[in-house]
Parts: C-alpha cells; structure tokens; sequence
C-alpha cells in the first residue's frame, strides 16, 4: 500500500512538464526529479526494504536537486530533517543530535558546512543522477507513517521537532491548493528558505501536489520584482514584502513602470509567518491591483486559516479554515469565548514532537475518549462581524498579550498604530516586567531611510492620538536592529532579555 502523498508524486513519473527552475536556469521535468527520487530512494535503503521512520538530513541548495532529495528520503520510508545554511552550526548541529540522524544527504555546494556533523553519520550525495524508474521495490506507507520532522521557529522557546506524517501532507497539498486555486498551469517565485512549514510544505509541496511549476530564486528585491514577469504565484513573509515596497519607492520611473506590469500578472500573492502590516499591504495592493492573501499557519497544522481567493480579503484578518479544520476559540478555563486561545483540529494536525511526550501532551486541548483532539495554537484571536466574520489574529497569548495595569493589550495593535508614523519603519512591542504594571509596556522601532528620530515623547504622543491611554507603550526605544529568526519574525524573548540587559 501506498500513501497518498506517494501516489500523487508518482503519477508524475512521465510528465515532461517543467518540475523546477533552478537558480541557474536550468529546468527539470518531473520525469527527470520523480525519477531521481526513486534513485535516491534506492540508494538510502542500501539493500533495506525501508529506512522504517529513520531521520535522514537534507542539506541541499534550493532546487531540483532538493526536491529530488526530500522526496527519495520519503520515498525510503525516511523522515527528512531539512538542515540549512541560514542558520550557524550549532543550530544545525541540534537539529542532527535532537532528530537522532544517522544519514546526510549533502549538495556538493554544502559539503564544507555539512563537514562538522558527518563523523558517525552516513553521508550520500545528492544528485539528480541517480535517477531509477522502479517504483515495485518502494516500502509500503500509509496516512501514520512519519514523512518529515520539521523544527519550530523557537520564537517562543527552545526548537522542538514536530512529526509531520503523509496524512498531514497529502490533506495540506489538496486542501491549500483547492483553497488557492493551484494547478499545472501555475508558476511559483520560490524565495522562501526550505528547511520551515511555510517554504517547504505550503509553498513547495503545494506547487508539487498540482504539478505546477517552481522557480527557485534566492531573495533579492529587484529580482524578484523582475522574475514576477515569468510567474504569477509568489509567497512571501511580510519582511520580503517590506523590502520589496522599499526598492519600489526608490526606483526610478521607468523600473516602477516595468515591476507594476510584473506584478499586475501575478495570480496570486500570499503572506504569512507573521502579521503583514496593513501599511506594507496596502503599498503592494497599489503595486499590484490586489491585497496580499493572509492567512494563518504553524509548523504543527500547516495552513489552518486563509482569506478567499476570490472576495474580501479584510486587512488585519486571516480568514476562515480550511474545509479540513475545525476551530474553536476558549478562554483560560476553556470555556468558548468571543476573544480567546484558539484551538485548531483536522488531519493536517501534525503527530506531536519527537520524543518529547509531556510538551505533546500540554500541546493538546482534553477531549473526550474517541474524539480527535484540538492542538492549542497559543494565540490568541476574536472573530469580527460578531463573530460571523474573518478571524483575526491579536498575537501569541505567551508574548503578544501583555497584561498592563490590570488591562489585556495586543502587542500587535499597537505596533501597528507605531509603523503609521512617517518616521518609524518597523517596531516590536513587548511587556517588561514592572512591579506596578505587571507588563510595562515598551515600543522599540527601526527608522525610515533619511528620517531624524523622534523624541519617545512625540511617538506617544502620536499614540496617544490613535489608542486607548492605556495602551500607549510607557518606553521608545530607537534602534538599529531588532532580533529576528531566519525568516524575519522577531524572536520577542530575546528582545527583552537584550532590553532586561540594558543593550540599546
């Protein structure tokens, strides 16, 4: 028996429609990656019927190549623990100790970085040369069996490996890609890093699911601006979108001419990871004619929430679930709540963290015997309209939420409010702890090219103009930098133990 996730990959096998698009520009049909996977399959089992759920790393440039390696390790029977060069080798080195890997598959391009964590450890080339046409010899799998091991963003703590099975991927391919209206016909500006949920399951394999095409491209505003000529799907994190507004603004007037018509083609352009701000959503939307598509994902359910398609996209929301999930919003004694956690299950819901029963267990809502059970997301979120309306999401209830002279704040509207200041491009809020306050509410901001800093005193005041007294932040910080994770979400713990530490 096979999974559906295996299935639809191999009904690809003898396509010559283009798979991947290399950064180099070369172009890969399916034929030539389905069947370097099924090569690279044969090589891991080595003899083996099956890896039987064993971690395999992926440390491979974006591409043909990856795609050809991610799937030969799940085609083993493998779980793949995608490695990257964003991050330093500690990090790397983790994720190899943690997920107990035995086996590396290395690009030749990474070999020098995969060097420090081979003693031990099988390594295998990746390489579109291995390609094999036998698919009779493939172990079997099912929904249950393990496919990938994916690490959280660790925003909020250490990283912990969450167990994706094919179940969860084959749901998240067909409901993410009728959602988004994804078919053969698309072509996708890949820029995202590949070792997280959001580049590797919801992009990525989306794009596979449909047998679209991928055009991977390292992230660069100007070409991006000017690969959206030859695509019309692009995923992005609001970071990207930031960057790309920045260099539209300083572009010459015949360049904007040029990007606008770019964008104008795309089909569709997506944001998530982190809240797009309303500013830097409206700025595309007068670029390209349309407002980003929001929605709501994790590492552990991939997409839950997503605006339409087609309708209203409410700035600020992220939509309604998927046909898949089912959601539930409950307050601190889990009674269903119009502003509260939000609880999330469906098949898409991943299998728990490895080898970490007691944090798999705190990650699930009690249900009773027999019944699937709600993962609790950790944000906090209402529902506009009365609760008829899109969800919308006011931040992680563990940093997002402050709780300042005995009043619930999202960090989120606030930062919002501090990015419509003319001088101010970006800023994070958070809570410090205060004797009197409980959270002492503290902005700190990043400035706008060619703008002097305002004084802490004329931001509050600003503030004070657009919010409620007591969410105007206490403390303004100007800085130069704020701490951010390969993605470019702020990690908030370490802001303030840098503000806690007295760094500027």
């Amino acid at each position: 028996m096979r999974s559906q996730l295996v299935e639809r990959w191999l009904s690809h096998q003898d396509r010559s429609h283009p798979a991947a698009i290399d950064p180099g520009g070369g172009t890969f049909s399916y034929r030539d990656v389905v069947r370097a996977s099924l090569g690279l399959s044969h090589v891991l089992r080595d003899g083996r019927g099956s890896l039987e759920g064993a971690r395999v790393a992926v440390l491979v440039s974006p591409g043909a190549s990856f795609i050809a390696s991610v799937m030969g390790v799940v085609l083993a029977g493998g779980t793949g623990v995608v490695l990257t060069p964003l991050y330093p080798e500690r990090e790397r080195r983790y994720f190899c100790e943690d997920a107990k890997v035995g086996t590396l598959v290395v690009s030749d391009d990474m070999h020098a970085l995969a060097e420090p964590h081979a003693e031990g450890r099988r390594v295998v080339a990746a390489s579109l040369a291995h390609e094999r046409d036998v698919v009779d010899d493939l172990p079997p799998s099912d929904a249950d069996t393990p496919a990938l091991q994916l690490y959280t963003s660790g925003t909020t703590g250490r990283p912990k490996g969450a167990m994706l099975t094919h179940g969860n991927l084959a749901t998240q391919q067909a409901a993410v890609g009728a959602a988004w209206g994804f078919s053969e016909r698309d072509v996708l500006l890949h820029t995202l890093p590949l070792h997280h949920m959001h580049g590797l399951a919801i992009a990525l394999f989306t794009a596979l699911g449909a047998g679209a095409t991928t055009r991977f491209l390292p992230f660069e505003a100007a070409s991006v601006w000017s690969a959206m000529a030859e695509c019309n799907v692009f995923m992005g994190v609001p970071s990207m979108y930031q960057r790309l507004v920045a260099a539209f603004d300083g572009a010459d007037d015949t360049t904007k001419v040029r990007w606008t018509k770019n964008a104008r083609g795309l089909r569709l352009a997506t944001s998530g990871s982190a809240a797009l701000p309303t500013t830097l959503g409206e700025s595309f939307r007068r670029v390209s004619g349309a407002y980003p598509l929001e929605r709501f994902g994790m590492t552990e359910i991939g997409v839950g929430l997503t605006n339409p398609l087609v309708g209203e996209r409410r700035p600020g929301t992220v939509g309604a679930p998927l046909d898949t999930v089912e959601t539930r919003i409950v307050d601190e004694d889990g009674n269903d709540a119009p502003v509260g956690e939000l609880l999330v299950r469906g098949p898409s819901v991943f299998a728990g963290y490895f080898e970490r029963p007691e944090e798999t267990r705190r990650a699930f809502f009690p249900s009773p015997a027999g019944e699937r059970a709600w993962f609790r997301t950790g944000d906090t979120v209402t529902r506009d309209d009365n609760g008829a309306g899109p969800f919308r999401i006011l931040g992680r209830t563990s940093v997002d939420i402050l709780k300042s002279g005995g009043y619930k704040l999202s960090a989120l509207e606030i930062e919002e409010v501090l990015r419509e200041h003319p001088a101010l491009l970006d800023a994070a809020v958070v809570g410090i702890p205060d004797e009197a306050w409980g959270d002492r509410v503290v902005a700190c901001v990043l400035l706008r090219e060619g703008h002097a800093a305002p004084s802490a005193e004329e931001v509050r005041a600003f503030c004070k103009e657009r919010l409620a007294p007591y969410k105007v932040p206490k403390d303004v910080h100007v800085r130069e930098a704020l701490p951010r994770n390969p993605l470019g979400k702020v990690v908030k713990p370490a802001l303030v133990r840098e503000l806690l530490a007295g760094e500027p």
